[in-house]
């Protein structure tokens, strides 16, 4: 089978600049061949300005830049960012399982949108390419078990908005999405492939 690497004749080394597993799955998923360096950016120091996919987006280039300076070699260095936003609240990485099930009952019966940003950057040149991409999620509704017996495995407090929708919880919370499944778990693998195709046949 033709991996990525070869279909798009990348002839750079690529650098994920996420510490994220669904991130690092996805990608090995398309075939890229890549190494994985995560970003010390301070996310809590970035503001926000009032547009969630300007915000996710600019963290994700914030990221990418972040660690394209540290390069050793020239690299393609893909940066991405996720949050949930429900009712005009940005709900991110529950800090504890209290936390958790809080944002689980405010998502329970409800429809929030997934924004992801993602960014390219060429570690040589600095030139940069981004996109963001959203997506609109329905939960049913939950009851109190199933949010005690979700959070009790771990897996809700390490994803924004304390959910993952590959879980075996989390696939059967989700009644309808409305986009592409893949920004849900935190890259949007389509929209990836056509700016890192782009990306490619424009500076390398």
């Amino acid at each position: 089978m033709i991996s990525l690497s070869k279909l798009l004749q990348i002839q750079h080394p690529v650098i994920l600049a996420s510490q994220s597993p669904r991130r690092k799955q996805l990608l090995q998923q398309l075939g890229l061949k890549f190494s994985v360096q995560p970003s010390g950016l301070d996310e809590s120091a970035v503001p926000f300005k009032g547009d969630f996919g300007e915000f996710v987006t600019r963290l994700a280039l914030l990221k990418a830049q972040d660690v394209a300076a540290k390069a050793l070699e020239r690299s393609i260095v893909i940066g991405a960012d996720t949050i949930v936003v429900l009712k005009g609240e940005k709900l991110e990485k529950p800090v504890d399982a209290v936390d958790a099930a809080r944002m689980l009952r405010m998502l329970s019966d409800n429809v929030h949108t997934v924004f992801t940003g993602i960014a390219l950057v060429d570690s040589d040149s600095g030139v940069t390419k981004t996109a963001c991409q959203q997506t609109a999620v329905t939960f049913r509704e939950l009851d109190e078990e199933e949010i005690v017996a979700y959070i009790t495995t771990g897996s809700p407090l390490d994803k924004a908005g304390a959910y993952g929708i590959q879980d075996d919880f989390g696939a059967v919370f989700v009644r309808e999405i409305a986009g592409d499944y893949y920004n849900i778990v935190g890259l949007p693998l389509e929209l990836l492939y056509r700016k890192l195709k782009e990306f490619l046949q424009e500076n390398l």
